[in-house]
């Protein structure tokens, strides 16, 4: 039982330092692929992938990606 409890331990904070290195930004423009281009740009000038996590369309584009290094 020790074990479970010390491996479901590990497993969250596991989670936790991986979860440190996420970043959520933002970017807004007209079209959908210049928004998403705000995005790439953003991501490459920290050195880190993206993944978008919203894109609300209302006489543009509001796009929310999350950062992961």
């Amino acid at each position: 039982m020790k074990n479970i409890k010390f491996f479901a331990d590990f497993i969250g904070l596991s989670g936790l330092s991986f979860n440190s290195f996420a970043e959520s930004i933002t970017a807004t423009a007209l079209p959908l692929d210049a928004a998403e281009a705000k995005i790439v740009a953003q991501a490459q000038q920290q050195g880190a992938t993206y993944k978008i996590t919203e894109a609300n369309f209302n006489k543009g584009v509001h796009m929310t990606a999350e950062l992961m290094k």
